[in-house]
């Protein structure tokens, strides 16, 4: 990815951000990630995102996803000894397609989105709005695609390790690869 995507992206989340009432600080804006997943796609596939606090125990962080970009079908593996990460998503802004691997007989046909440009295979679907929220357990199979305006979503959870994602499309590459443009 482009040193000038990475900006471009990050002044586009600062507007999501001020939609959804997200207050950040100076640094906090001059440090939102881009993580376009290796795929060169970021509008499609990516997601920007702010990281408060990631200890031993805890992780927060506040997520934008651009209208109809997706973050890919992942789920958060065993690391160090600890189980992987449980988390919760909570809509503040526009609406989120999450999509979980559950006991339910779902196909690809049951979803209300088309297919991202990645490998998927769960197809359980939950729509989160603003106000609405879900908690994702370990190793739980998931992904989750913005609405047509986009979404911001707050997520609470036990330390993130996402370096060590396990991705359904072997393609990808959580952390990102910045090129300085010419």
């Amino acid at each position: 990815m482009k040193r000038s995507d990475v900006v471009r992206c990050q002044q586009k989340a600062l507007e999501y951000y001020a939609k959804a009432g997200i207050v950040l600080t100076d640094e906090e804006k001059a440090n939102i990630e881009v993580a376009d997943l290796g795929l060169n796609i970021v509008d499609q596939v990516g997601l920007e995102l702010v990281t408060y606090i990631n200890t031993e125990r805890v992780c927060a962080k506040e997520m934008v996803l651009f209208p109809g970009q997706c973050c890919p079908e992942h789920k958060h593996v065993p690391t160090g000894g600890k189980e992987g990460k449980e988390e919760t998503f909570r809509c503040r802004y526009g609406k989120v397609y999450l999509y979980t691997d559950t006991n339910r007989a779902k196909t690809k046909e049951d979803i209300s989105i088309p297919l991202p440009a990645t490998d998927v295979s769960v197809f359980d679907e939950t729509i989160l709005l603003p106000g609405q929220q879900f908690t994702i357990m370990p190793e739980t199979w998931h992904w989750f695609v913005a609405g047509e305006d986009g979404a911001v979503i707050s997520e609470f959870s036990t330390r993130s390790t996402d370096e060590t994602d396990e991705f359904t499309d072997k393609r990808i590459s959580r952390l990102p690869v910045i090129e300085e443009d010419m």
